[in-house]
């Protein structure tokens, strides 16, 4: 049984990748870092219908923490074969020369040095020149990484230009070792990420410049991050699924 680790997978994209996932036939492990019920309660679902998953605390910026997290997914699961690098922050809509260094600070180091790291160990784990089988590596990233989200928070949509950086150099520096990188970009999604923006109702701002005329749900996401995991997607490495409903 192939073995995905998920970080920030209690709830929204990541939790529906989880579920994804186990519905195909992947033993999870559920990254979490404050949201323990959450977390708890998704792998019990999982388990219930056959499934099998783990629950793991690990604050995914903090490298002592993501050493702790991959040594226990192989400890508890015995192998790695995907790692989806879901865990990220939005902090609240304002313009840059709105920003403190300590929101800076907080959204660098948890959206562009903790996938740096997760990305490190899953190679030291899954690459033919550590003895690994190989593997795939899935960012994800977002439309801001394109458009910069002016007057919202060209801090987040910077962190996740860094991510999408990642991808393609990674891509390639590993190809030949057995792993391939690649990114999903979403955008408009329902989860609770734009409450955390300070606003609620932005998808429903929004709609009418979204072609498809409505937000996306995370299991849609969560499909684009199961392809580029599995042996479906072979032939790609180093390439990006947008799901913005068209944006």
């Amino acid at each position: 049984m192939k073995v995905m680790l998920i970080t920030g997978a209690s709830r929204g994209i990541g939790a529906a990748t989880a579920q994804l996932a186990a519905e195909n036939g992947f033993a999870v492990a559920v990254n979490f870092h404050r949201s323990r019920e959450a977390a708890e309660r998704l792998v019990v679902g999982i388990t219930d219908r056959g499934g099998k998953a783990v629950a793991i605390r690990a604050d995914a910026s903090r490298e002592e923490e993501i050493r702790h997290l991959f040594e226990e997914t192989t400890r508890q699961l015995d192998r790695l074969d995907c790692l989806v690098n879901n865990a990220g922050i939005l902090e609240r809509q304002m313009r840059l020369d709105e920003m403190e260094v300590d929101r800076l600070h907080r959204v660098f180091t948890t959206n562009i040095t903790g996938p740096f790291l997760c990305a490190r160990e899953a190679v030291r784990r899954m690459s033919t020149k550590y003895g690994g089988y190989g593997g795939t590596i899935v960012n994800v990233s977002s439309l801001a990484a394109k458009t910069g989200a002016p007057n919202e928070y060209v801090d987040y949509a910077a962190s996740k230009g860094a991510l999408d950086s990642l991808t393609m150099g990674l891509a390639r520096e590993v190809a030949a070792e057995g792993i391939r990188v690649n990114g999903v970009r979403p955008a408009f999604i329902h989860t609770d990420i734009h409450a955390q923006g300070g606003e609620p109702g932005r998808i429903e701002r929004l709609k009418d410049s979204i072609p498809l005329k409505r937000g996306g749900t995370a299991r849609e996401v969560a499909e684009a991050i199961l392809w580029l995991a599995s042996d479906k997607s072979s032939y790609s490495t180093g390439t990006f699924i947008d799901v913005t409903g068209g944006r």
